[in-house]
Formats: C-alpha cells, structure tokens, sequence
C-alpha cells in the first residue's frame, strides 16, 4: 500500500498534531534540565532513570572491553527503505565481512534494525523475516473519520503488534547478555515536550527492567518509529530520582536522521596503539539525493518536493559532518545509501515484494562487496563505479554521487 498523502503535506499536520498530545504529559517542560544533545539515559538496577554524557558511558565502554576494537554502526530512518540496511547486514555475514559492532545506534526504521545487528548473525533469520515476510504491509491502517480529531492520520495498532510479535522475552534477554559485556545498544526518540532527541540505552533497559522490561523496550522501538502526524504518539513512563512522569515521544528522525556520539569515536587517552582506533559505518535507509522531476505549480507537490529536498540535504549535512568529526579523531568511516538510480522507491511503499526486492537488493551489494563508500577511497579510479549512466542494478559502492560525498 502506498501512502495516501504526501509525506511533506502531514509536516503541517505534525505541528497540530504534537499540541494537541502534549496536555497529556504529567511532565512539564523545564529551560533548567540542560542535558546535552548526545546524552544517554540509563536505567539502573533501582528501576529509575539517570542521564549520562555521551563521555561517562565511553569511558565505561573503553574499561569493560580495553584491547578490543571499536567498531560503531549507526542506522537510519527510512520507512519501508529498512529493508535495505537488512539485507545488507545479513549479506554481510554472508561474505563473512561483518564486524561485531561495540556500539550500534538507531532511529526510526534503523531502531527495529538496531537489535538485530546488535546481536549479530544468530539473529539474521528473524532480522529477515521482519522486512520481508509481509507483517508490514498492514501497517497503514486509515483511522477514517477519527483521523480529523485524533493525534494520527493512521492507527499505532499495526505498529505496535508488528513490534510486540518480534521484540520477544528471547531477544530482550539476548540483549541483556550482550550489553552485561559491556556493549551499547541505543536507540533515539523525539520528546514532544521539549522537541530534543532522547537517546535510550536499550541495554541497560534489557538488564535491569525486571518484569516490564519488554514492555518498556518495545514502547520505546515504537516511539522512535511513530512518524507523527501518522502514528500516534507513544506515552513511556519515566522514573527518575523520587518522581514518576509520563512523557511522549515520536520518530526519533524529527530531531536526528541518525546519530554517531562524538565521545564513542575519540581515542581513549595515552593510547599510542592505533589499532585501537575506531571505525565508524553507517548505514542510510534512503536515497542521498532524488532523480529531478517536473513540478506542478500547485502546493502539494512544491511543499512535497521542498520539504523532501530539505531532509536530504540534513542527511547528507549530518552524514559529512560525522565522517569529519570520526576522521579528526583518526576513525576510519565508512557508509552505505540507497543509489538515486535504484527504481520505483517510496519509503511508505510496505508491500512485500518492493520490501523483499530491497531487501534482496541490499543483500546482494553487501554479499559482492559492493556496499561501503569510504573517505580513504575518495577519488580513486574504479571501472565498476557508475559514470553517470543510472543504471538501476548498480551498488551503493559503484555509484558516482554516493562516492563524491566521501570527498570533503
């Protein structure tokens, strides 16, 4: 099914829709709570939340797993374009070029990805079947009249049953093994309060949330999904110090498109060996640009259109941005986007067969080796990298766009 209403347009419905949550928040919003943008909230063994920097958790990373190599994936948003950053993962275990990743982040589409390439290969058959066994093609759900004076164009019910079936007590176990090792799993929000990110450390929800443990690890992969204007929002009780405050939450993509903490990339201090450096991939589940078109002068399409080339140019602004930041601290980066060139993609396009056709698509690039762009390779001569001739099978790593933003 594809979506009824352009994407662009429901930006306007997404401003009415947050007040009209909002009132239902015990919290109120405070200009003294200054928690910076990269802030990590943890919850600890006493069932109550604290809010750590980005720099504490690092350090407590590089303890737990010194001599071990950092290796950080980070996944964006993208609807139903996750089903690329699947199939690339699962390929990469094919070709056995898959890295154990210390940290792995998510947003939106990449927070449902997130757990999968946390617990790695093991995983890769249920990985599969989210993306393409057709449990998402129902996730458009019209809400009808109910649309016009509720939160959501959409129901939250289809996303929250397509959550709940995988986000299993297996895999939320899973991931409270792996996390005890000193691994971090994060996954970010949208607080409708404030408008910031909140970064969830999902590991530390997995180890020491008692019997809602799973509760409270799916409402937050809901939230970071929930596009607003679409989903509804998702309320998450928080218990911070001696107070209990319920808060609401949306698509972690309003506030990031995906996120790489600067303090996970620096070196740990005195550290002369540069195996110890880190690398940094990400993976981007939708196109960097788009093919141009004709426009209709009329005002949903050019609102479409600028509101679509607006978030391009934040995504490919935040992509150049953490590629510096990782090589100014001597992290090598790497990153992988769906080419402009690829056919007929629509990120709330949830039929199963364009799903698997990406899926496949992502699968195969990664199982060839074609799937990294990296700054090292900036600028080098390849006779598999595409001219210009748009040719729809060509891979991430052979497309001419994907590979010129390497180059800064």
């Amino acid at each position: 099914m594809k979506l009824q209403l352009p994407i662009a347009v429901l930006f306007g419905v997404t401003l009415l829709a947050l007040q009209g949550c909002a009132h239902t928040a015990i919290r109120e919003p405070t200009s003294s709570k200054g928690d910076a943008p990269d802030a990590i909230r943890t919850l600890g063994p006493d069932q109550r939340f604290s809010t750590l920097s980005s720099q504490a958790v690092a350090r407590r990373i590089r303890a737990q797993r010194a001599g071990q190599p950092v290796n950080i994936l980070a996944l964006s948003g993208g609807g139903a374009d996750g089903a690329f950053g699947a199939g690339a993962l699962v390929g990469l275990t094919r070709s056995a070029s898959r890295p154990q990743f210390s940290v792995v982040t998510g947003v939106s589409t990449g927070a449902l990805i997130a757990p999968y390439a946390f617990l790695g290969s093991d995983w890769d058959d249920q990985l599969a079947e989210v993306y393409t066994s057709g449990g998402a093609e129902h996730l458009l759900h019209s809400r009808g009249l109910g649309a016009l004076f509720g939160s959501s164009v959409y129901s939250g019910t289809p996303l929250k049953q397509l959550v709940d079936r995988y986000a299993t007590d297996a895999l939320v176990r899973a991931v409270a093994r792996e996390a005890a090792s000193g691994r971090l799993l994060l996954v970010a929000t949208t607080d409708v309060s404030t408008g910031e990110p909140v970064i969830w450390d999902l590991g530390s929800i997995a180890m020491n949330g008692g019997a809602e443990a799973r509760t409270l690890f799916r409402d937050v992969l809901v939230a970071s999904a929930s596009v607003p204007g679409l989903f509804p929002p998702v309320v998450i009780r928080v218990q911070e110090q001696q107070a209990l405050y319920e808060e609401v939450h949306v698509d972690g993509t309003i506030a990031v498109p995906f996120f790489v903490p600067l303090a996970f990339v620096e070196p740990a201090k005195n550290s002369s060996d540069p195996s110890q450096g880190a690398t940094v991939y990400v993976i981007v589940d939708g196109r960097l640009s788009e093919q141009p078109a004709p426009i209709r002068m009329r005002a949903r399409p050019i609102l479409y259109r600028s509101v679509s080339a607006g978030l391009n140019h934040m995504l490919r602004t935040t992509l150049e941005l953490t590629a510096t930041d990782a090589e100014l601290e001597g992290a090598q980066f790497e990153f992988a986007a769906i080419p402009v060139a690829y056919p007929h993609l629509n990120s709330f396009d949830f039929r199963t067969a364009a799903m698997r056709s990406l899926f496949q698509y992502g699968y195969k690039c990664a199982q060839s080796g074609r799937l990294w762009s990296s700054s090292r390779d900036a600028g080098r001569e390849d006779a598999n990298r595409d001219k210009g001739t748009g040719q729809p099978n060509r891979c991430p790593a052979d497309d001419e766009f994907i590979s010129r933003l390497a180059v800064r």
